[in-house]
């Protein structure tokens, strides 16, 4: 089977590279670098780097704390991390700096993967939570390059799909070490082909974030000096559909608590444009975060149209809506808010960690809302009793607290993977 799946790729390639130069339009440095999807890295390294995957923006912040623990414990070793989008690696940039290189993971066709490998030429490969790609992953078996899928996760809809390509999931799967985030997930990875001895139940990455004090700092200083006095939440991560809900539930907010705020925060880049004229045409008071506007007393919203602030504008904020949840997205990272002590609202779409959220909900931390209608209800209940906001936002970091550990566990498969001789 693996022929064919060849083949489809390069036949889908250049659909792919077409996809990327349009997403990329306007960024020029990221444009410029559509070769890499063709093995020509540009990255080179006087010796084996640690190189870890995470395709865009969520699973760069889900690897930052394993990429941070990699470069504290390898100070001598090189860490190159790929993404399969231009905004993950902004992200990467906005993490890390210089301290580690970037690459664009190239597309999985057998010539560009050997480019890539020859180029690079890693000590291991620790691929974040569900990329699978077969020619990758059997041109690293051949060379001895261990392969480590951290944070594991695999949904059942995922799972019936991947059974469908059984045969190259198995093929695919056979040499690669799994450290999966549940029991649930092991099970999924062994009904499509890992080998049990390979997988292992280490837990999600994600409960071991690490909030740095300036993040606290930082929103505490956005609420001191622009909306001290005023009630707030946030809209994150909201995806189209939603940020339509949320204004909506806003209008209700502001019924009772008509000095409310809500900060709104699109998840991607490329709607930006497209959210700020929803605000313009329904003549919503809104202050501009990539222009600097203040918010002043006649401004009902707050559009964050930047990237790398979100954990600030949690902090600064008193109720947390987590978006793709209310729209059938699967829902984002619960645990930033968690992690901040929020109160937590999500919609009834969470079926990208639904353990995650089915954890916060029973330990009354994360409460689920139907619709726009329930929403502007419960941020409203929620902004007019504080100590119920104080019992959830508790509530939640106790959760992520009870949680931690997967960051060792993962270090300890990846000391044990780089000390193996190759290909054993």
């Amino acid at each position: 089977m693996l022929p064919l799946y060849s083949v489809l790729t390069y036949l889908a390639a250049p659909l792919a590279l077409a996809l990327n130069l349009w997403r990329t339009r306007g960024k020029p440095e990221h444009r410029a670098r559509w070769v890499e999807r063709w093995g020509y890295t540009q990255a080179r390294f006087s010796s084996a780097p640690l190189w870890v995957h995470a395709v865009s923006v969520g699973e760069v912040q889900a690897a930052a704390v394993l990429v941070r623990a990699l470069l504290e414990r390898y100070p001598d070793r090189a860490i190159l991390v790929t993404t399969g989008t231009a905004t993950g690696a902004e992200r990467v940039r906005g993490l890390f700096g210089q301290s580690v290189q970037h690459a664009y993971l190239p597309y999985d066709m057998p010539g560009a993967v050997r480019r890539f490998l020859d180029r690079v030429s890693p000590a291991i490969g620790i691929v974040m939570e569900t990329e699978i790609w077969p020619n990758l992953f059997r041109q690293c078996r051949e060379r001895g390059i261990p392969i480590l899928l951290a944070s594991a996760r695999l949904s059942q809809k995922s799972l019936r799909r991947f059974r469908y390509l059984s045969g190259l999931m198995q093929s695919a799967l056979q040499h690669v070490r799994i450290a999966a985030q549940t029991a649930a997930d092991a099970q999924r990875f062994e009904a499509i082909g890992a080998r049990s001895g390979n997988v292992r139940v280490e837990g999600n990455l994600k409960f071991d974030i690490q909030v740095p004090p300036d993040v606290r700092a930082a929103g505490e200083a956005l609420r001191a000096q622009q909306y001290p006095e005023r009630a707030v939440w946030i809209a994150a991560s909201t995806h189209e559909g939603e940020e339509a809900a949320a204004l909506a539930a806003h209008d209700r907010v502001r019924a009772r608590i008509p000095d409310a705020l809500l900060v709104l925060v699109p998840r991607h880049p490329q709607r930006f444009a497209a959210v700020r004229a929803l605000l313009a045409e329904r003549q919503v008071a809104f202050a501009t975060r990539s222009l600097q506007e203040r918010v002043v007393e006649s401004t009902q919203v707050l559009l964050v149209d930047t990237l790398g602030e979100l954990l600030s504008f949690y902090a600064s904020a008193d109720v947390a809506f987590v978006g793709g949840s209310l729209v059938p997205i699967g829902g984002h990272n619960l645990l930033e808010p968690a992690a901040l002590a929020r109160a937590i609202l999500i919609g009834p779409y969470n079926f990208n960690a639904p353990e995650i959220a089915a954890l916060l909900r029973a330990e009354g931390a994360a409460l689920e809302v139907a619709d726009e209608r329930n929403l502007g209800e419960q941020v409203t209940r929620l902004l007019l009793d504080p100590s119920e906001r104080q019992r959830m936002g508790a509530a939640a970091r106790a959760v992520v607290e009870r949680n931690r550990g997967a960051l060792e566990r993962v270090l300890a498969s990846v000391g044990g993977l780089i000390a193996a001789p190759r290909g054993s």
